[in-house]
Protein backbone atom coordinates (compact mmCIF):
# COMPACT_ATOMS: atom_id res chain seq x y z
CA UNK A 1 0.00 0.00 0.00
CA UNK A 2 1.35 3.02 -0.48
CA UNK A 3 1.75 6.04 1.48
CA UNK A 4 -0.42 8.46 -0.72
CA UNK A 5 -3.35 5.64 -0.91
CA UNK A 6 -3.49 5.28 3.15
CA UNK A 7 -3.45 8.86 3.47
CA UNK A 8 -6.45 9.60 0.60
CA UNK A 9 -8.42 6.88 3.31
CA UNK A 10 -8.95 4.36 -0.23
CA UNK A 11 -7.71 1.50 2.72
CA UNK A 12 -8.88 2.84 6.18
CA UNK A 13 -11.16 0.64 6.53
CA UNK A 14 -9.73 -2.49 5.69
CA UNK A 15 -6.97 -0.94 7.79
CA UNK A 16 -8.98 -0.94 10.86
CA UNK A 17 -9.89 -4.45 9.87
CA UNK A 18 -6.43 -5.50 9.58
CA UNK A 19 -5.21 -3.72 12.74
CA UNK A 20 -8.30 -4.86 15.13
CA UNK A 21 -9.54 -7.93 13.51
CA UNK A 22 -7.30 -9.58 16.21
CA UNK A 23 -9.72 -8.10 19.16
CA UNK A 24 -11.33 -10.85 21.44
CA UNK A 25 -15.51 -10.75 21.64
CA UNK A 26 -17.09 -7.76 24.17
CA UNK A 27 -17.58 -10.97 26.36
CA UNK A 28 -13.91 -11.34 26.99
CA UNK A 29 -12.20 -8.21 27.25
CA UNK A 30 -12.02 -5.84 29.89
CA UNK A 31 -14.41 -2.72 29.47
CA UNK A 32 -11.66 0.46 29.42
CA UNK A 33 -12.97 4.24 29.36
CA UNK A 34 -12.03 6.59 26.92
CA UNK A 35 -9.47 9.12 28.23
CA UNK A 36 -11.20 11.82 29.78
CA UNK A 37 -11.88 14.91 28.65
CA UNK A 38 -9.99 17.92 30.36
CA UNK A 39 -13.25 20.26 30.38
CA UNK A 40 -15.42 21.05 33.26
CA UNK A 41 -19.00 20.52 31.74
CA UNK A 42 -21.19 17.73 32.07
CA UNK A 43 -21.69 16.15 28.38
CA UNK A 44 -24.80 14.65 27.20
CA UNK A 45 -24.90 13.05 23.60
CA UNK A 46 -27.66 11.43 21.35
CA UNK A 47 -27.89 9.96 17.70
CA UNK A 48 -29.69 12.17 14.88
CA UNK A 49 -31.12 10.35 11.82
CA UNK A 50 -31.69 12.60 8.75
CA UNK A 51 -33.05 12.86 5.40
CA UNK A 52 -32.45 14.81 2.59
CA UNK A 53 -35.16 15.55 0.79
CA UNK A 54 -33.65 17.54 -1.95
CA UNK A 55 -31.38 14.98 -3.27
CA UNK A 56 -31.26 11.70 -4.19
CA UNK A 57 -28.42 9.01 -2.82
CA UNK A 58 -25.39 9.78 -5.18
CA UNK A 59 -23.77 6.53 -4.25
CA UNK A 60 -27.74 4.10 -4.42
CA UNK A 61 -29.90 6.19 -5.94
CA UNK A 62 -32.41 3.33 -5.83
CA UNK A 63 -32.51 3.84 -1.96
CA UNK A 64 -34.20 7.56 -2.71
CA UNK A 65 -33.37 10.22 -0.89
CA UNK A 66 -30.10 10.81 0.86
CA UNK A 67 -29.96 9.29 4.32
CA UNK A 68 -27.56 10.21 7.14
CA UNK A 69 -26.48 9.47 10.98
CA UNK A 70 -24.94 12.27 12.66
CA UNK A 71 -23.96 12.11 16.60
CA UNK A 72 -24.36 15.05 19.13
CA UNK A 73 -22.21 16.01 21.95
CA UNK A 74 -22.84 18.53 24.13
CA UNK A 75 -22.37 20.36 27.43
CA UNK A 76 -25.38 18.79 29.79
CA UNK A 77 -27.25 20.71 32.23
CA UNK A 78 -26.99 16.84 34.41
CA UNK A 79 -26.50 13.53 33.39
CA UNK A 80 -29.23 11.61 32.33
CA UNK A 81 -29.43 7.48 34.02
CA UNK A 82 -27.80 5.85 30.15
CA UNK A 83 -24.58 6.28 29.78
CA UNK A 84 -23.29 5.91 26.62
CA UNK A 85 -21.78 3.46 24.60
CA UNK A 86 -18.84 3.53 22.92
CA UNK A 87 -20.66 1.72 19.55
CA UNK A 88 -23.07 -1.15 19.58
CA UNK A 89 -22.31 -4.93 19.45
CA UNK A 90 -23.42 -4.50 15.39
CA UNK A 91 -21.89 -1.72 15.07
CA UNK A 92 -18.56 -2.30 16.45
CA UNK A 93 -18.26 -5.48 14.48
CA UNK A 94 -19.33 -4.09 11.05
CA UNK A 95 -16.28 -1.18 11.53
CA UNK A 96 -14.10 -3.16 13.67
CA UNK A 97 -14.83 -6.95 12.70
CA UNK A 98 -15.23 -7.14 16.51
CA UNK A 99 -17.97 -6.54 19.10
CA UNK A 100 -15.40 -5.76 21.76
CA UNK A 101 -15.93 -1.97 21.14
CA UNK A 102 -19.27 -2.30 22.67
CA UNK A 103 -17.60 -2.85 26.06
CA UNK A 104 -16.13 0.48 25.74
CA UNK A 105 -17.21 3.12 28.32
CA UNK A 106 -16.88 7.10 27.06
CA UNK A 107 -17.93 10.08 29.25
CA UNK A 108 -21.64 11.13 28.35
CA UNK A 109 -24.84 9.72 28.92
CA UNK A 110 -27.58 9.75 26.28
CA UNK A 111 -30.09 12.53 26.07
CA UNK A 112 -29.11 14.23 28.72
CA UNK A 113 -30.82 17.71 29.36
CA UNK A 114 -28.88 20.22 27.45
CA UNK A 115 -27.25 23.18 29.35
CA UNK A 116 -29.31 26.75 28.74
CA UNK A 117 -27.21 28.83 25.77
CA UNK A 118 -25.98 28.61 22.81
CA UNK A 119 -22.52 27.27 22.12
CA UNK A 120 -20.08 27.16 19.18
CA UNK A 121 -20.61 24.61 17.00
CA UNK A 122 -18.21 22.28 15.82
CA UNK A 123 -18.67 19.65 12.68
CA UNK A 124 -16.47 16.63 12.64
CA UNK A 125 -16.06 14.14 9.41
CA UNK A 126 -13.97 11.20 9.78
CA UNK A 127 -11.59 9.56 7.24
CA UNK A 128 -13.03 7.23 4.05
CA UNK A 129 -14.22 4.03 5.39
CA UNK A 130 -14.08 4.89 8.99
CA UNK A 131 -16.76 5.64 11.19
CA UNK A 132 -17.70 9.02 12.75
CA UNK A 133 -17.29 6.84 16.05
CA UNK A 134 -13.69 7.08 15.87
CA UNK A 135 -13.71 10.42 16.58
CA UNK A 136 -15.41 10.58 19.82
CA UNK A 137 -12.45 11.06 21.75
CA UNK A 138 -12.18 14.40 20.25
CA UNK A 139 -15.83 14.91 20.18
CA UNK A 140 -15.78 14.39 23.92
CA UNK A 141 -12.94 17.09 24.71
CA UNK A 142 -14.59 19.59 22.95
CA UNK A 143 -18.16 19.42 24.53
CA UNK A 144 -16.47 18.99 27.84
CA UNK A 145 -15.18 22.40 26.86
CA UNK A 146 -18.12 23.62 26.36
CA UNK A 147 -18.49 23.39 22.47
CA UNK A 148 -21.98 21.50 20.81
CA UNK A 149 -19.67 18.56 18.56
CA UNK A 150 -21.66 17.12 15.34
CA UNK A 151 -19.83 13.88 14.22
CA UNK A 152 -21.45 12.74 10.82
CA UNK A 153 -21.51 9.34 9.02
CA UNK A 154 -20.97 9.75 5.09
CA UNK A 155 -23.37 6.95 4.32
CA UNK A 156 -22.08 4.20 1.77
CA UNK A 157 -18.55 5.42 2.52
CA UNK A 158 -18.04 3.26 5.67
CA UNK A 159 -20.60 1.41 7.76
CA UNK A 160 -23.37 2.84 9.14
CA UNK A 161 -25.81 1.95 11.63
CA UNK A 162 -29.41 3.24 11.27
CA UNK A 163 -32.72 2.96 13.96
CA UNK A 164 -34.12 -0.59 14.07
CA UNK A 165 -30.27 -2.04 14.17
CA UNK A 166 -30.51 -1.60 10.14
CA UNK A 167 -26.60 -1.56 8.89
CA UNK A 168 -25.43 -0.04 5.74
CA UNK A 169 -22.71 -1.17 4.40
CA UNK A 170 -19.83 0.60 2.09
CA UNK A 171 -20.72 0.28 -1.16
CA UNK A 172 -17.59 2.33 -2.71
CA UNK A 173 -14.64 1.07 -0.61
CA UNK A 174 -13.26 -0.75 -3.50
CA UNK A 175 -13.64 1.66 -6.11
CA UNK A 176 -13.92 5.12 -4.42
CA UNK A 177 -13.72 8.10 -6.85
CA UNK A 178 -12.19 11.04 -4.22
CA UNK A 179 -13.06 13.52 -7.30
CA UNK A 180 -16.84 12.64 -6.41
CA UNK A 181 -16.54 11.95 -2.49
CA UNK A 182 -15.37 15.53 -1.84
CA UNK A 183 -18.19 17.48 -3.75
CA UNK A 184 -21.06 14.98 -2.10
CA UNK A 185 -19.68 15.32 1.61
CA UNK A 186 -19.76 19.24 1.41
CA UNK A 187 -23.63 18.77 0.75
CA UNK A 188 -23.89 16.11 3.32
CA UNK A 189 -22.26 18.72 6.07
CA UNK A 190 -24.20 21.54 4.68
CA UNK A 191 -27.21 19.90 4.68
CA UNK A 192 -25.97 18.97 8.81
CA UNK A 193 -25.74 22.67 9.17
CA UNK A 194 -29.10 23.22 7.57
CA UNK A 195 -31.12 20.71 10.51
CA UNK A 196 -28.09 22.19 13.53
CA UNK A 197 -29.15 26.14 12.53
CA UNK A 198 -32.81 25.33 13.31
CA UNK A 199 -34.67 24.51 16.19
CA UNK A 200 -35.66 20.96 16.72
CA UNK A 201 -32.84 18.81 18.11
CA UNK A 202 -32.86 19.99 21.95
CA UNK A 203 -29.33 21.51 21.49
CA UNK A 204 -29.25 25.05 21.01
CA UNK A 205 -26.22 26.27 18.39
CA UNK A 206 -25.04 29.46 17.83
CA UNK A 207 -24.84 30.08 13.93
CA UNK A 208 -22.45 32.83 14.18
CA UNK A 209 -19.63 30.41 15.37
CA UNK A 210 -19.09 27.21 13.09
CA UNK A 211 -16.20 25.42 12.54
CA UNK A 212 -15.67 22.28 10.86
CA UNK A 213 -13.29 19.60 10.98
CA UNK A 214 -11.99 16.28 9.77
CA UNK A 215 -10.14 13.17 9.65
CA UNK A 216 -8.21 12.31 6.08
CA UNK A 217 -10.45 13.19 3.34
CA UNK A 218 -12.69 14.68 5.83
CA UNK A 219 -10.56 17.00 6.34
CA UNK A 220 -9.79 17.89 3.09
CA UNK A 221 -13.87 18.34 2.61
CA UNK A 222 -13.76 20.78 5.74
CA UNK A 223 -11.18 22.89 4.16
CA UNK A 224 -13.51 22.66 0.77
CA UNK A 225 -16.86 23.61 2.87
CA UNK A 226 -15.01 26.22 4.42
CA UNK A 227 -14.49 28.02 0.95
CA UNK A 228 -18.06 27.31 -0.36
CA UNK A 229 -20.08 27.98 2.83
CA UNK A 230 -20.03 31.24 4.09
CA UNK A 231 -21.88 29.78 7.69
CA UNK A 232 -18.52 28.01 8.42
CA UNK A 233 -16.04 30.20 9.78
CA UNK A 234 -12.57 27.93 10.37
CA UNK A 235 -11.33 24.52 9.33
CA UNK A 236 -8.95 21.79 10.78
CA UNK A 237 -7.74 19.35 7.44
CA UNK A 238 -6.41 16.27 10.21
CA UNK A 239 -3.83 14.63 7.94
CA UNK A 240 -6.27 14.64 4.67
CA UNK A 241 -4.83 14.89 0.66
CA UNK A 242 -6.87 17.29 -1.13
CA UNK A 243 -8.32 15.91 -4.57
CA UNK A 244 -9.91 18.50 -5.69
CA UNK A 245 -8.96 21.47 -7.79
CA UNK A 246 -7.51 24.66 -5.81
CA UNK A 247 -10.22 27.55 -5.39
CA UNK A 248 -10.73 30.08 -7.63
CA UNK A 249 -10.57 32.34 -4.89
CA UNK A 250 -8.56 32.83 -2.04
CA UNK A 251 -9.62 31.53 0.66
CA UNK A 252 -9.80 34.44 3.63
CA UNK A 253 -10.52 32.23 6.24
CA UNK A 254 -8.38 30.80 8.64
CA UNK A 255 -7.45 27.16 8.23
CA UNK A 256 -5.78 24.76 10.41
CA UNK A 257 -3.52 21.61 8.49
CA UNK A 258 -2.48 19.34 11.47
CA UNK A 259 -0.42 15.83 9.95
CA UNK A 260 2.08 13.19 10.57
CA UNK A 261 4.95 13.00 8.57
CA UNK A 262 4.34 15.40 6.02
CA UNK A 263 7.45 16.81 5.67
CA UNK A 264 10.70 15.01 4.27
CA UNK A 265 14.33 16.11 5.03
CA UNK A 266 12.58 19.67 5.73
CA UNK A 267 10.71 19.35 2.63
CA UNK A 268 6.83 19.98 2.99
CA UNK A 269 4.57 17.60 1.44
CA UNK A 270 3.72 18.69 -1.99
CA UNK A 271 0.36 18.36 -1.96
CA UNK A 272 -0.62 20.54 0.99
CA UNK A 273 2.41 23.05 0.18
CA UNK A 274 0.06 23.52 -3.45
CA UNK A 275 -3.15 24.07 -1.84
CA UNK A 276 -1.53 26.53 1.06
CA UNK A 277 -0.46 28.74 -1.64
CA UNK A 278 -4.11 29.73 -2.23
CA UNK A 279 -4.50 30.79 2.01
CA UNK A 280 -4.17 34.16 2.35
CA UNK A 281 -6.27 34.39 6.00
CA UNK A 282 -4.71 33.13 9.38
CA UNK A 283 -3.31 29.75 9.00
CA UNK A 284 -1.11 27.19 10.10
CA UNK A 285 0.53 23.91 9.29
CA UNK A 286 1.48 21.61 12.64
CA UNK A 287 3.18 18.21 11.83
CA UNK A 288 3.67 15.49 14.00
CA UNK A 289 6.73 13.87 12.87
CA UNK A 290 6.29 10.92 15.18
CA UNK A 291 3.09 10.29 14.61
CA UNK A 292 0.75 8.42 11.83
CA UNK A 293 -2.60 8.65 9.17
CA UNK A 294 -4.61 7.12 12.22
CA UNK A 295 -2.65 9.26 15.09
CA UNK A 296 -5.49 12.03 14.82
CA UNK A 297 -8.35 9.47 15.59
CA UNK A 298 -9.17 6.78 18.22
CA UNK A 299 -7.18 3.96 16.92
CA UNK A 300 -4.42 4.68 18.15
CA UNK A 301 -5.61 4.51 22.06
CA UNK A 302 -7.92 1.59 21.25
CA UNK A 303 -4.60 -0.11 19.89
CA UNK A 304 -3.12 0.85 22.90
CA UNK A 305 -5.77 -0.75 24.95
CA UNK A 306 -6.49 -4.18 23.54
CA UNK A 307 -3.90 -6.85 22.22
CA UNK A 308 -3.41 -6.48 18.53
CA UNK A 309 -0.52 -9.05 18.22
CA UNK A 310 1.15 -9.19 14.66
CA UNK A 311 -2.42 -7.88 13.01
CA UNK A 312 -1.28 -4.84 11.42
CA UNK A 313 0.53 -5.03 8.39
CA UNK A 314 4.43 -4.55 8.84
CA UNK A 315 4.72 -2.52 5.63
CA UNK A 316 1.73 -0.65 6.68
CA UNK A 317 3.07 0.49 10.69
CA UNK A 318 5.01 3.43 10.25
CA UNK A 319 2.90 5.30 7.64
CA UNK A 320 -0.56 4.31 9.32
CA UNK A 321 0.69 4.71 13.32
CA UNK A 322 4.56 6.01 13.48
CA UNK A 323 5.93 5.77 16.52
CA UNK A 324 3.79 8.09 18.62
CA UNK A 325 2.47 5.91 21.59
CA UNK A 326 -1.64 5.58 21.51
CA UNK A 327 -1.80 7.18 24.84
CA UNK A 328 0.13 10.04 23.69
CA UNK A 329 -1.46 11.15 20.04
CA UNK A 330 -5.03 12.25 22.42
CA UNK A 331 -3.80 14.08 24.56
CA UNK A 332 -2.16 16.21 21.55
CA UNK A 333 -4.52 15.71 19.06
CA UNK A 334 -7.03 17.32 21.66
CA UNK A 335 -5.07 20.23 22.63
CA UNK A 336 -4.23 21.92 19.31
CA UNK A 337 -7.51 21.39 17.99
CA UNK A 338 -9.16 22.99 21.00
CA UNK A 339 -6.39 25.50 20.94
CA UNK A 340 -7.71 26.40 17.12
CA UNK A 341 -11.15 26.24 18.24
CA UNK A 342 -10.91 28.80 20.91
CA UNK A 343 -9.19 31.39 18.78
CA UNK A 344 -11.01 31.09 16.14
CA UNK A 345 -15.03 30.78 17.83
CA UNK A 346 -14.36 32.40 20.78
CA UNK A 347 -11.52 35.16 20.18
CA UNK A 348 -9.23 33.24 22.91
CA UNK A 349 -5.63 33.29 21.47
CA UNK A 350 -3.41 30.63 22.73
CA UNK A 351 0.31 30.27 22.74
CA UNK A 352 0.27 26.66 21.44
CA UNK A 353 -0.58 28.30 18.11
CA UNK A 354 2.31 30.91 17.83
CA UNK A 355 5.53 28.66 18.58
CA UNK A 356 6.67 25.34 19.90
CA UNK A 357 5.52 24.07 22.88
CA UNK A 358 7.77 22.16 25.77
CA UNK A 359 4.57 20.58 26.74
CA UNK A 360 3.75 19.24 23.31
CA UNK A 361 7.19 18.19 22.05
CA UNK A 362 6.19 16.00 19.21
CA UNK A 363 4.09 19.02 17.15
CA UNK A 364 6.48 20.63 14.61
CA UNK A 365 5.87 24.32 13.09
CA UNK A 366 6.37 23.85 9.84
CA UNK A 367 4.75 27.02 8.24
Amino acid sequence: MSRHLLRSAAACFALLLAVLGGIPSAAAASAPTLPSPTGKQLIGTKSLHLVDTSRTDPWKPEAGHRQLMASLWYPALRPSARPAPYASAALSTAVFGTDALAAVRTHATVNAPAAPGARPLVVLSPGFGMSRLTLTTLAEELAGRGYVVAALDHTYEAPVEFPGGRIEACLICERPDFGRVVPNRVKDIGFLLDRLTRPGTGVRVDAGRIAVAGHSIGGASAVELLGTDSRVDAAVNLDGDFFTAPPTRALERPVLLFGAQRTKDSVPNANWNERRRHFTGWQRWLDVPTGGHMTFTDVPWIGSRFDLGNRIPADQRATAFGTLPGERATPVVRAYVAAFMDRHLRGRPSPLLEGPSAAYPEVRFVK
